[in-house]
């Protein structure tokens, strides 16, 4: 369990700058909103590790963990025999989703081109289909991207927050 403790200074920098971008936000300060939309683009892009392979054959993170990102390894395929090939195509997807709403909620963020009436549906798509891809490949490492997907949906379901536009 050393392995996911190493990843607590990790969480407590997305916590920090979750906070920072929140008192922008609250303060009507236009810092806020490109911040935010920094870290949408940031968490979409983070998304990308699903696609890409293994950096090396033993598939570990410079840290000595497994490495968490291999579909071929989701739960499915173990417990109920998938096949890794549909696991891999349905991640793939999901993985191509997130990226895609997250760079155009970055966008609706800060009123460049994606209207900002699009921005809580887009952010809740985003939340929604990288929490079902970090729960096809569940690792422990992806505690992290489950805060800032729960994060997102509180910030557009009960923080009243909205972009301009």
């Amino acid at each position: 369990m050393t392995s996911a403790r190493q990843l607590v200074p990790l969480a407590i920098g997305v916590a920090v700058i979750g906070a920072v971008t929140w008192l922008l936000l609250e303060g009507d300060n236009v810092l806020g909103a490109w911040l935010l939309a920094a870290l949408l683009v940031g968490h979409g892009l983070a998304h990308v590790a699903f696609v890409v392979p293994a950096p090396d054959p033993a598939r570990t993170t410079s840290a000595g963990m497994p490495w968490p990102f291999d579909l071929r390894d989701s739960w499915l395929v173990d417990r109920f025999g998938l096949n890794p090939g549909i696991v891999r195509a349905a991640g793939m997807t999901l993985a191509a989703i997130a990226i895609v709403t997250a760079l155009l909620a970055a966008l609706a963020t800060v009123g460049i081109v994606v209207p900002a009436n699009w921005w809580p549906g887009l952010v809740v798509a985003l939340a929604i289909s990288s929490m079902l891809l970090l729960t096809l490949r569940f690792s422990p490492a992806f505690v992290i991207g489950f805060g800032i997907d729960a994060a997102l949906l509180w910030l557009v379901f009960l923080s009243g927050w909205r972009p301009e536009g």
